[in-house]
């Protein structure tokens, strides 16, 4: 059975703590067991899903199979080149999907969901409102279902967050394991495992700034940990994270396709979980304040259907959203930490190597 669920990797300690993004479906694997009792259920949810009207989907691919037309640079393991993916189509179903995305990326000197016009969106992609609640750590959940012809909907979900904006330091939730750790009790192994080897390199190829400068680019490998006899998921993802000079940033992903599967690591294969889509986008609101906007696609695999399982990627999103709030705020030392490691980065980046983006 392919079924099952996963999570975008996460960093392993001695890599850099960079990884692959996406939400991890974890707590499926407890739901797996009982796929017997509705395997009827899921057969006629997939039989109506051959008839529905019109799958909305992106027209274009990221990745190319045929290797003459693969745009690729060389990661920091020698011999090993990643084929970078079509950075306009990707950015396009980013800002389609994300209208917090498509403020910061146009340049608009608004900031924040407060001057998003939600009649102005793509309007061939028809969101249904989950939850819609200003109180709440995560204050609106939105769906589009059967996107892209899948079983898995396309999610979107918003927070508005007291604290500082930074980007990095909200990726460490999603791809540094001890962050991580804080809320995902599954998670086993993830890593970067093929870093690019030039970051100027993958800014070339996103036309100098088009999309904000790339700080961290590169495939990341993720694996979640065996439950109820349920089998480990794997994935291997694409991953990046892109500042803006006002302080926004775009964390984004994309799962690799099945021609990069020898860059998978040796040993046992494992079923394997896919996120179509996945970006996070950081707007500073003022001076201590920001709003998150949070897309995601996530195909758990197997035969279990997206009325089990889309409640349990919700819940998984506000436990981190939460455990977010609390350390943005100043109460987990992480913030701290990060700000320090930070300060010394600077320090490096000045005497060693800038981008040709942040170069004065």
């Amino acid at each position: 059975d392919d079924g099952g669920d996963t999570i975008p990797p996460l960093n392993e300690a001695n890599e850099k703590e960079f990884s692959i993004p996406g939400i991890l479906l974890s707590t499926i694997l407890l739901l797996d067991y009982i796929t017997s009792l509705v395997k009827m259920k899921v057969f006629l949810f997939g039989a109506a899903a051959l008839f529905l009207p019109g799958a909305l989907s992106f027209s274009s691919t990221l990745f190319q199979e045929v290797p003459t037309l693969q745009k690729t640079a060389p990661s920091k393991h020698d011999g090993i080149d990643i084929e970078l993916p079509d950075f306009d189509e990707l950015f396009d179903r980013i800002r389609r999907s994300s209208p917090l995305a498509e403020q910061v990326i146009s340049g608009s000197g608004q900031r924040g969901f407060a001057h998003i016009d939600e009649k102005s969106g793509s309007p061939d992609l028809p969101w249904k409102t989950l939850e819609s609640n200003k109180r709440r750590v995560v204050h609106k959940i939105e769906k589009i279902d059967n996107f892209q012809g899948r079983p898995a909907p396309l999610l979107r979900f918003r927070s508005s967050l007291d604290g500082p904006c930074h980007g990095p330091l909200f990726a460490k939730y999603i791809m540094d394991l001890k962050e991580r750790e804080k809320w995902d009790v599954q998670i086993d192994d993830v890593y970067e495992a093929y870093p690019i080897n030039d970051l100027d390199s993958a800014n070339i190829a996103m036309q100098f700034g088009k999309y904000g400068d790339c700080s961290r680019l590169g495939i990341g490998y993720c694996r979640t940990k065996a439950n109820l006899g349920i089998a480990p998921r794997e994935q291997l993802t694409m991953c990046g994270i892109q500042d803006f000079q006002d302080g926004s940033s775009i964390i984004w992903g994309t799962e690799m396709e099945d021609w990069h599967n020898h860059l998978l690591p040796e040993g046992k294969r494992f079923p394997r979980a896919k996120s179509h889509l996945f970006c996070t986008t950081l707007r500073p609101t003022g001076e201590n304040t920001f709003d998150v906007e949070y897309v995601l696609q996530l195909e758990s695999g197997g035969n279990l259907p997206v009325w089990l399982t889309t409640p349990v990627i919700i819940d998984s999103v506000k436990k981190m959203f939460s455990t977010c709030k609390s350390c943005f705020s100043g109460e987990c030392g992480s913030l701290d930490l990060y700000l320090a490691e930070k300060a010394e980065e600077e320090k490096s980046l000045l005497a060693y190597n800038p981008s040709l983006l942040i170069t004065p």
